[in-house]
């Protein structure tokens, strides 16, 4: 039981390390286009006397800040937090339809599924 649940805790580990350098990578990507449209937009909207083309820089900049605090931020121990928050004071929210499933619940819906093939066989 013990080294099932260290292995369940590497995978985590190992699953929580991809996604983290996923999104660094991404983050990479992103912030390569963001600074090219940037500049891109800038240069337009200085050119035409057109402050608008500015706008777009306002949302590529909140996805560029959220994708920066995910990669080398806290964002990871503030979702964390509520995760925790969420186990100890909304723990209701986390309740499974028809409840946990049990041994007598899972062997019926076997026998059910067996029978129909059974029958679908005939």
């Amino acid at each position: 039981m013990e080294r099932q649940m260290v292995m369940q805790n590497q995978m985590r580990e190992r699953q929580m390390a991809m996604q983290v350098a996923w999104s660094r990578e991404f983050l990479k990507y992103y912030g390569t286009f963001f600074a090219l449209a940037t500049v891109g937009l800038t240069v337009s909207a200085i050119k035409r006397r057109k402050p608008f083309l500015l706008a777009p820089i306002v949302p590529l900049g909140f996805i560029m800040a959220y994708q920066v605090d995910s990669s080398y931020g806290t964002l990871i121990y503030r979702v964390r937090g509520e995760a925790e928050s969420i186990m100890t004071s909304d723990h209701d929210r986390l309740d499974l339809p028809h409840g946990t499933p049990t041994f007598e619940s899972i062997e019926k819906a076997r026998r059910a599924r067996s029978s129909l093939a059974s029958f679908l066989e005939k």
